[in-house]
């Protein structure tokens, strides 16, 4: 198994990506419900999603162009791994945009369930990014976008538990 190492610019990069595709899923299964407090607070998702794109677009502007090609720090190789299994497709597929699974004619339960596991797989990937990141790097940022993402899955659980 070769071992691929990261950058921070890529790694940065597929964060921002992982938000575009957020902010794209919540946009589009918001134009699958009729009622007002769903739509908002879809569309309320989707636009912290893009603040964290634009977050972590900021994160890799600040990257001086050493450390845009400097690996990432990992002397247990255990981030890198994790975002090599992640950047492959197997812990979950960032080439696949989440939006394009919608049909529009999704139950508002099966989007939520959806969504809520986006976020986690988002959260295990920031999870993974912030052991890699040194404090330079933006690792305070890293840590409020999982706490925002964490509150993401609570928001998103809470109206599944309404709807039951």
């Amino acid at each position: 198994m070769s071992i691929t190492k990261f950058s921070a610019d890529e790694i940065y990069e597929l964060a921002e990506q992982i938000e575009r595709n957020g902010a794209a899923f919540y946009r589009k299964a918001a134009l699958g419900f009729e009622d007002a407090p769903t739509k908002m607070m879809l569309h309320d998702l989707a636009v912290m999603e893009d603040e964290h794109g634009k977050i972590f677009r900021v994160l890799r502007e600040k990257l001086t162009k050493k450390d845009r090609a400097t690996s990432v720090f990992d002397p247990d190789n255990q981030a890198v791994l994790y975002l090599q299994a992640m950047a492959g497709g197997y812990v979950f597929d960032t080439r696949v945009e989440p939006a394009d699974t919608l049909t529009g004619k999704e139950s508002l339960e099966k989007v939520l369930r959806y969504a809520i596991g986006l976020e986690r797989d988002s959260i295990a990937f920031y999870v993974g990014l912030k052991r890699a990141t040194p404090e330079q790097w933006g690792r305070n940022k890293i840590d409020w976008i999982i706490g925002e993402e964490i509150g993401h899955v609570n928001t998103l659980s809470e109206k599944l538990a309404g709807i039951r």
